[in-house]
């Protein structure tokens, strides 16, 4: 027969805070804090710190779970809450700051080693657009063939397009050539 967890008057523990996780759990609840001492802290309780036994009396006082924030504190950090309530706001506040995280958006432009003047102003036109939405550009110069022989026109053209796009954004570096391509990151400005 399988002992049940008690509380400090003798009374059977129930074990609130069991359901989806059980298995995968974050955080130690209840009975399962091995410290002798917790600092509690929350709204619901007088901040201090107090032996492992009273704690879990004032969270059975209040019906609602012990649950160990901060197990690598001197002593275990605890606050007093519905264990899935907790779990809840938990997971909000992730999904919340990955939406805020800024994503990155790398738009391409590609050039030939001859590109004439209109391709190029066309080609510059929608990059000043890219930067004013705030994406960052990549612009390669592609050799096709013998055409490779050019390197110097394309990091030429790469680095005139930088300089054009002056006002808009800046280089993270120098053209650098990867295989058949000549590439350049162009990061917009901070407003």
């Amino acid at each position: 027969m399988e002992k049940k967890p008690q509380t400090p008057n003798g009374s059977p523990r129930p074990q609130r805070g069991a359901g989806k996780n059980d298995g995968k759990e974050q955080h130690r609840i209840n009975n399962q804090i091995r410290a002798r001492e917790v600092r509690l802290v929350g709204d619901n309780v007088e901040q201090g710190v107090y032996s492992l036994q009273e704690a879990l009396r004032i969270a059975d006082e209040q019906e609602l779970d012990l649950i160990e924030i901060s197990p690598n504190a001197e002593p275990p950090v605890c606050k007093i809450l519905d264990y899935q309530k907790y779990l809840y706001q938990q997971k909000k506040k992730q999904k919340e700051q990955k939406a805020k995280a800024a994503k990155v958006v790398v738009k391409e432009i590609r050039f030939g080693p001859q590109t004439d003047e209109h391709d190029y102003n066309f080609k510059l036109k929608h990059a000043v657009e890219f930067l004013k939405e705030g994406a960052k550009v990549k612009a390669y110069v592609f050799f096709k063939g013998r055409s490779i022989l050019f390197k110097e026109q394309g990091e030429v053209l790469l680095l005139r397009f930088v300089n054009d796009l002056e006002e808009y954004g800046k280089a993270e570096n120098m053209p650098v050539l990867e295989g058949k391509r000549m590439i350049i990151m162009i990061t917009p400005k901070k407003k």
